[in-house]
């Protein structure tokens, strides 16, 4: 994945759900109200994020792919902090004991779902065009122990429109190195009976389409592996994913997000803690169970969109980048009102560029009452019972 390098959040409205989880000792029935029909909810409030770890990853391992959480376009839009932590627990793990030779382990074979990687400005057209977008899903197949070894880079559009995939010869150079030359490629439409080429003559590039791929880590479970290409380029690949890693690409592809709530609620539902806090930070919407409806204002005045930033102090604060600069504030202050609830009355609204602003008159009441939390994801409901789903952009850590 080097010379023609390929490799979880876009805003969503989605019908309102209803969620169907397995009632114990940890969970409280919440209603939900459609237009005309009320729709009963079952959703753990009580999760203690240190016992819903996935045991087949190293507390390193973890460390890593708490840093990748909340992170869009597979690295195109970390901040500066963020791929900070990456590459600190990228180093941690690469100076660690995994596989030794990872060439030649079973494990390294497979296919491997690409988490993030780092944007050279080298990189490859295919790799800036679909990379960074995080409604495809972007893997990785080694399959060095046949008559034909190769390496695959595959980009999957949708269950419905199908993938492209890109093919090269590999050859094992060492234990960790893995030297390889593309000589094919195409996509498969699931609405055509025939693959359509892709438009690269890869015989007329020469070296350039050749390249090198090193495994800088493997870990011994075979699931999570740190690759770095010859040009420059960091990968981080699994073959299994964490729960919450699951959710947001369930809700960066649009598919089965209800199935991913309920599934992720299920595996947080073995601890109990009573007290669920409005953690202070910055707080990306990435999908909510709102229909959209014709007022823009409203949507945004009342959180159903943009970032919510939660500060120490009481106060709290919708934003919404609009373009060119220009942006929508809705200012507010809640207040604790329960062992997991907040009143909120949002008042303060105006349109922003630059030092310049134009008030507008609206006022909000409501309840956020949240379902889950932790330092980088939260689950809660809020304006009209609303189910949201942020994800935390700041790198705040819990005080």
């Amino acid at each position: 994945m080097a010379r023609m390098e390929i490799g979880n959040l876009g805003l969503r409205f989605r019908p309102q759900i209803s969620i169907n989880l397995s009632r114990n000792n940890y969970c409280k029935q919440f209603l939900g109200q459609k237009k005309q029909n009320k729709k009963r909810i079952l959703l753990c409030s009580v999760v203690d994020q240190k016992e819903a770890k996935v045991s087949s990853f190293s507390n390193e391992e973890n460390a890593l792919i708490e840093a990748l959480i909340g992170i869009q376009g597979r690295g195109r839009s970390a901040s500066p902090q963020q791929l900070q932590e990456v590459e600190r627990a990228v180093k941690v793990l690469e100076g660690s004991d995994g596989v030794s030779e990872p060439t030649s382990s079973s494990l390294i074979e497979g296919r491997w779902q690409l988490m993030f990687t780092t944007r050279p400005g080298s990189a490859s057209p295919i790799q800036r065009t679909f990379v960074g977008v995080d409604s495809f899903s972007v893997f990785q197949e080694v399959f060095l122990r046949t008559n034909d070894p190769r390496v695959s880079n595959i980009v999957k559009f949708s269950e419905a429109i199908g993938e492209l995939k890109v093919e090269a010869l590999a050859t094992i150079k060492d234990g960790k190195r893995i030297l390889f030359q593309f000589d094919r490629a195409a996509f498969s439409f699931k609405f055509l009976p025939v693959k359509v080429p892709y438009p690269v003559p890869f015989r007329l590039l020469g070296d350039e389409a050749k390249g090198w791929l090193d495994t800088t880590y493997l870990s011994p479970s075979g699931n999570l592996r740190i690759s770095r290409g010859n040009k420059g380029t960091t990968f981080v690949l699994q073959k299994e994913a964490e729960p919450r890693q699951k959710l947001l690409s369930s809700i960066s592809t649009g598919t089965s997000v209800e199935k991913a709530i309920e599934e992720f609620i299920s595996l947080n539902q073995n601890v109990a803690n009573p007290e669920l806090e409005l953690l202070v930070g910055e707080w990306q919407m990435v999908w909510s169970s709102q229909v959209e409806t014709d007022s823009w204002v409203e949507n945004a005045g009342n959180g159903l969109m943009g970032m919510q930033i939660v500060k120490p102090n009481g106060q709290l604060k919708f934003l919404v980048e609009i373009f060119f600069g220009i942006r929508f504030s809705m200012t507010g202050k809640y207040e604790k009102s329960g062992s997991n609830t907040y009143d909120v009355i949002m008042d303060d609204g105006a349109f922003v560029a630059g030092i310049y602003g134009i008030p507008v008159e609206m006022e909000s009441k409501f309840t956020i009452e949240i379902l889950y939390t932790d330092d980088k994801i939260r689950i809660s409901r809020g304006y009209n019972k609303i189910l949201f789903v942020h994800v935390r952009v700041d790198g705040s850590k819990k005080k």
